[in-house]
């Protein structure tokens, strides 16, 4: 009898007589499911955690080059940030303070008098402060020829303290008629520069923790402010 025909006529009820073909055939069969379902249960998911801790070792090996290279250059970076500290510290002494913000607005009215132009309008707006430093807007309305307003920037540019000035909604237009009292005519080439300019100061360690103090969320009272970076002389 062949071995399909033995397993055809096999009698359930008595496994101890089968033909041994069978019984072997059998014996293979529940161990290829044993180890089947060994490894669906154990192996494959130890396979899955070897693929996660060989992505998680490239990502360490990756962080480990990049915080070497860090270390191999941390003596350059440090000199790098001591430059950039300096560097900084060095425009904030050359920024105007509290007190030398008078000054500055009367040496920049009269640098543009200086310079021929004719001060139709020079208000200067109250501060606004910023966090580390205030906007002092002016609102101005200027009369002068091209080459005065380029001697106007030169003047401010050479002035002791660093100005910065930023122009919102300013027009620079020729002239059309006389302004009043400026005793000027409507000579071709002169403009009128008008709008509102914006000056900056810095604010001291005082004002940053009162503003800080103002603007801090409900329930953050008493959180300490950032200190700012000192100034060496000047202002306040």
């Amino acid at each position: 009898m062949s071995f399909f025909d033995d397993l055809r006529n096999l009698d359930r009820n008595n496994v101890g007589n089968w033909p041994k073909s069978i019984k072997a055939f059998f014996a293979i069969l529940i161990i290829a499911a044993i180890l089947f379902l060994g490894w669906w249960f154990k192996i494959s998911g130890q396979q899955d955690e070897l693929k996660q801790a060989e992505s998680k070792e490239e990502g360490l090996k990756a962080e480990f080059t990049k915080k070497w290279a860090q270390v191999v250059n941390l003596p350059e970076l440090e000199r790098q940030l001591k430059e950039m500290t300096d560097k900084l510290q060095e425009a904030i002494n050359q920024l105007p303070g509290k007190t030398e913000m008078p000054k500055l607005i009367m040496e920049i009215s009269q640098a543009a008098l200086g310079s021929g132009i004719t001060n139709d309008l020079f208000q200067p707006g109250p501060e606004v402060m910023k966090g580390f430093y205030a906007e002092k807007p002016i609102q101005l309305r200027m009369v002068g020829t091209y080459h005065e307003f380029g001697t106007f920037i030169s003047k401010v540019a050479s002035l002791p303290r660093v100005v910065i000035l930023t122009m919102h909604d300013v027009s620079l237009r020729p002239s059309a008629t006389a302004t009043a009292g400026s005793g000027r005519s409507s000579a071709r080439g002169t403009l009128t520069l008008e709008g509102t300019v914006k000056t900056y100061r810095y604010m001291d360690n005082d004002e940053i923790a009162e503003f800080e103090a103002a603007n801090a969320p409900k329930g953050a009272k008493g959180a300490k402010p950032p200190a700012a970076p000192p100034k060496a002389k000047g202002g306040e």
